[in-house]
């Protein structure tokens, strides 16, 4: 694997030798959700690997192509919020809601759940684009199609940080300095994969640290199974 320095980040260049692409985003409030707390809504420090792929995914996607982020800078300080969140514990299969043969009863199924939310965020993420084997296109060709799209403005739809009431801004990456954040974070998602075969995902995991305002993040993650509700670890 080669690496270079660019702008004071060590950056790990592609299998074709390429450096990431860049998106810088931003927004009043975020939520990037620790999957290991089930009641309260408690917010990562810095946006999560899988929550910049929703990101770049919103602006540019296609079957052929998946994003793997290198790093996430962190562009302003770490300022955190609570907020009261009315929650519905009765979802609507999707075949149900299009049809429209059952609604769902908010009022009746209504939890108010707190949540540690994050303010005043921006984000400079760095990541590579690779192609699944029935790709007919170069890798060149969706990294120019994804700038094309961020020079204009253009997304597939809204691009949100961690929940969708959290709306993300996006626009080609500046001189923006990065925040003096340093923390400890510990164990981070780093992917989800959902290959059809089970009815749970995989995820992995990795030990995150922010050094200096930049989260690395590795290539792979060592995938773990969260508890399953009841369970006695």
């Amino acid at each position: 694997m080669t690496t270079d320095v660019v702008n004071g980040l060590t950056l790990r260049r592609s299998a074709e030798g390429d450096l990431p692409v860049v998106v810088q985003v931003s927004g009043e409030a975020a939520l990037f959700s620790r999957p290991e707390l089930k009641v309260e809504r408690v917010s990562y420090p810095v946006m999560t690997p899988s929550a910049a792929v929703g990101v770049l995914e919103s602006i540019f996607w296609k079957p052929e192509m998946r994003y793997q982020v290198v790093a996430i800078e962190v562009l302003k300080p770490v300022k955190q919020f609570s907020l009261r969140r009315n929650e519905t514990s009765d979802v609507a299969p999707l075949a149900e809601a299009i049809k429209g043969v059952r609604r769902v009863d908010t009022t009746a199924h209504r939890d108010q759940r707190n949540a540690v939310c994050l303010r005043d965020v921006a984000y400079r993420i760095h990541a590579h684009i690779e192609l699944a084997a029935h790709a007919d296109k170069p890798v060149a060709a969706y990294r120019d199609q994804l700038r094309r799209r961020v020079r204009k403005g253009a997304c597939f739809q809204q691009p949100y940080l961690g929940t969708r009431e959290f709306s993300a801004a996006f626009g080609w990456p500046d001189d923006t300095r990065r925040a003096e954040v340093n923390e400890e974070i510990g164990i981070m998602l780093h992917s989800i994969h959902r290959d059809g075969t089970s009815a749970q995902p995989r995820m992995e995991w990795f030990a995150a640290r922010v050094v200096d305002g930049v989260l690395y993040v590795p290539e792979r993650g060592i995938e773990l199974a969260l508890p399953m509700e009841g369970q006695v670890a």
